[in-house]
């Protein structure tokens, strides 16, 4: 079952919202980084750069900057940019982007469903990022961007979805990249109406987030161990839920700097060991899985993979990323940690393909391959037989915004 808790969001006066909500700071450019903490004194971004206009300068990751971190965050709320729920509610959230319209619940997620693996998943966490994001919830005390949580489509809880959406939402507004969002407070009447449609969900799958979900669960053991696990929101952490049939997957493209020595033709010969390469006079997006496009220096190919390679029984080995890695960017153009190697990049499918083309027109890029999406149910048959994905696999929409609704972990 899938047990959700409403909870006293901290989240932004109405007339700020739009200031104060903000996508993380790490998809960010330095330069737009730098100008959005210039003229937007409201953004979350100052909380989470504290020293932005400021002589001090602590160490990145540190409990130093997480002090930092914790008093501009205090900050905010004593000068009436944010303030909390006076009882506990489920939240309602919408995004809309071109076509795609994305709804979904706000809640507190289940520690203790995490460690059950009723909430499952696909990604390999760094103990690193871990011990440091646990470090930093334990020291500033709060949530400030979900986990995307995907579940089996439940009809209940759409048409509760639709009675909440019915009336004017709470916060409506876009921002600059022409994404609509909308947030509704749930009543105290269908709030236990939409927990109680959740309980008959089995279990969730986490689509982004593996890593703020490992630092939470960290986080509820490493007090519980140190005899200071004193409250009850420990027992969660912030996500938003949504109906995996709504979760937008796109592919995650790989751009490779190197050919490993060989001559456009030799690379070709050896790519023909494991596929079938038809030239194409353009590009041409996959059809189908097991089908990749390719740029190299400018021209395009059809890469269809021979039988052989395929193994349709393995829920890792049959998807086209991994196949890639062991037929291709491994054994041929040398790149063994898809992690760290600094000859390759990835551009995800909500790019245009142009973005693509430019890298290799501009020399610093010998090849490019154009996946075909996952499918969600590839993702699930991967966490239902508790594996990873290949590094970069999915590009998962909506990406979701930080500071609507904070929840607080010391309450």
């Amino acid at each position: 079952m899938a047990r959700i808790s409403p909870f006293k969001a901290i989240r932004p006066v109405r007339d700020k919202v739009h200031l104060v909500a903000t996508r993380p700071y790490y998809s960010y450019k330095q330069n737009v980084l730098k100008a959005k903490l210039e003229d937007n004194p409201f953004t979350l971004l100052r909380i989470i750069n504290p020293e932005f206009e400021s002589e001090k300068h602590t160490a990145p990751n540190s409990p130093e900057r997480f002090e930092l971190v914790k008093e501009k965050y205090a900050e905010f709320i004593e000068e009436g940019i944010l303030f909390q729920d006076i009882e506990e509610h489920l939240y309602i959230y919408r995004q809309s982007k071109g076509d795609h319209v994305f709804t979904g619940v706000i809640a507190g997620a289940s520690v203790e469903e995490y460690e059950n693996d009723l909430i499952r998943k696909h990604e390999a966490t760094l103990t690193s990022r871990e011990e440091m994001f646990t470090n930093y919830l334990d020291i500033v005390g709060y949530n400030a961007e979900p986990v995307l949580l995907a579940h089996p489509h439940h009809e209940g809880v759409q048409q509760l979805l639709n009675e909440c959406t019915s009336v004017r939402s709470e916060y409506e507004f876009t921002t600059t990249d022409r994404i609509k969002h909308e947030l509704w407070v749930v009543n105290q009447e269908l709030t236990p109406k939409l927990r109680d449609a959740f309980l008959e969900i089995p279990v969730t799958y986490i689509a982004d987030g593996h890593h703020r979900s490992a630092s939470s669960a960290g986080l509820k053991k490493q007090r519980t161990l140190n005899g200071k696990s004193a409250f009850p929101n420990e027992d969660y952490f912030l996500a938003f839920f949504i109906d995996e049939e709504v979760l937008q997957i796109l592919e995650f493209n790989r751009i490779v700097k190197t050919l490993n020595g060989l001559t456009p033709e030799e690379f070709v010969a050896k790519l023909a060991l494991s596929f079938d390469v038809l030239p194409t006079s353009t590009f041409q997006k996959p059809e189908h899985e097991h089908l990749i496009s390719m740029c190299l220096e400018g021209n395009w190919y059809s890469l269809k993979c021979h039988n052989n390679i395929i193994d349709e029984n393995h829920p890792v080995h049959c998807l086209d990323a991994e196949i890639l890695t062991q037929y291709v960017l491994n054994p041929i153009l040398g790149i063994n940690d898809l992690k760290t190697d600094e000859n390759i990049e990835f551009i995800s499918g909500a790019e245009p393909i142009s973005k693509m083309e430019e890298k290799i027109a501009s020399s610093k890029f010998r090849v490019a391959f154009v996946l075909y999406p996952v499918a969600m149910e590839e993702v699930k048959r991967v966490a239902d037989n508790h594996m990873i994905m290949p590094p970069k696999s999915t590009w998962v929409e909506p990406k979701l915004r930080s500071g609507l609704t904070i929840y607080n972990i010391n309450e």
